[in-house]
């Protein structure tokens, strides 16, 4: 049994952990940023494969009390890493710590490459190359306090990174933090979905491939393929299954529309690139001017900031108009808005029913679920 850590977008540490259950992780443990577990190298591949909200997975291969750099580096340099990758591999090593007494991770990020340079030296006579940007090995440290653990990351490209995306727009929203939004949201396949304001469509991709039954790294590498004890018939086989299980696509109740038809345009290229064009239906309406698709269902956004609404008396002046179209038009349907601005549910003139603190990359966010009842009129405030 190893040692994992699957990182996450932060507030959807619980998600995380229902999920990795669910695929049969054992000694589950959610924690501020993520979540840790046990499990074999085959559990490995398939979390990779299956994960919906993890960013990356981390394979835990050594941890040592430390002092200072040098034990750092000792603990490292103990440690029998050609036995896991291949000399002729590039890697990066990436140091984080929480309340370490280390005066620079620059620092420890060179000793604990050093420390795997030399490593290698000893067994080999040759030290492989270092490659910040495109590594086929990752190395982590995390240092505590007292501690530091050395993993291997099993992902490669974060996990957010499916594969599909062709266009991004302008900050589009990460695709393991929509899929959290999702499940947050109870949403469940055959239940209608809109996302008035959809922008490149992540929310919209991400809840076909859930309807679909489409694992979310069916079409991209990782790095556990890199690494000597990689398995190549064992994930050939997860993969097939994976393959073999995913339906093809046909209509679902998902709607996205956008104001904007460049906007509109990004999504229908995203989902084309994700073969998902036939399951979603999309229409360029103003989400003010918007009808539902449907008696009762659920409303997904993350309005957009930037360009598309500039300024902070623009979004004050937005809110309400927003809450006055769910109030004349969506009775039924519950609203799920993540946004920065904490002044919303004074704004839009509804009653939230819940607030989930949720961080969209370093941005604080909360995802506010808004109930909406015909004549839920409240006096605004702010």
């Amino acid at each position: 049994m190893e040692n994992f850590f699957a990182p996450c977008p932060r507030g959807l540490e619980a998600v995380l952990a229902g999920e990795l259950a669910t695929l049969g992780a054992h000694d589950v443990k959610a924690v501020d940023g993520g979540a840790a577990f046990a499990g074999d190298l085959a559990l490995c591949y398939a979390v990779n494969l299956e994960s919906r909200v993890a960013s990356r997975v981390l394979w835990r291969i050594g941890r040592a009390r430390y002092r200072n750099e040098d034990d750092v580096f000792a603990a490292a340099r103990n440690l029998p890493w050609s036995e896991w990758f291949d000399v002729r591999r590039s890697l990066r090593v990436n140091v984080s710590a929480i309340r370490s007494p280390v005066r620079s991770l620059d620092f420890v990020t060179l000793r604990i490459k050093d420390a795997v340079c030399d490593a290698f030296r000893a067994v080999h006579g040759a030290r492989p190359d270092v490659d910040t940007a495109n590594p086929d090995v990752r190395i982590h440290a995390f240092l505590t306090r007292d501690d530091a653990a050395f993993y291997l990351d099993t992902s490669g490209e974060p996990l957010f990174k499916r594969g599909w995306r062709a266009a991004g727009g302008e900050a589009p929203l990460r695709e393991n933090l929509a899929a959290g939004i999702l499940r947050l949201a109870g949403w469940q396949p055959g239940t209608a979905l809109l996302d008035p304001m959809c922008g490149s469509g992540t929310f919209l991709v991400e809840a076909a491939m859930i309807a679909l039954d489409v694992a979310p790294g069916l079409a991209r590498p990782f790095g556990f393929e890199k690494l000597e004890n990689f398995d190549a018939r064992q994930w050939r086989t997860l993969r097939e299954r994976a393959k073999a299980r995913r339906q093809p696509a046909r209509p679902l109740p998902i709607h996205g529309a956008d104001k904007f038809g460049n906007m509109l345009a990004l999504a229908r290229e995203n989902l084309e690139a994700a073969g998902l064009e036939d399951a979603v239906h999309l229409k360029q309406v103003d989400v003010l001017e918007s009808s539902p698709p449907a008696s009762a269902g659920i409303v997904v956004m993350n309005p957009p900031y930037g360009e598309r609404l500039s300024s902070h008396e623009e979004v004050a002046a937005f809110y309400p108009k927003l809450g006055d179209a769910l109030k004349q038009r969506y009775a039924g349907w519950t609203a799920y808005i993540l946004a920065a601005d904490l002044r919303l549910p004074g704004l839009i003139g509804l009653k939230a029913s819940r607030r989930t603190p949720l961080y969209n990359g370093a941005l604080e966010c909360r995802l506010f679920e808004f109930k909406v009842i015909a004549g839920s009129m409240r006096k605004r405030t702010g």
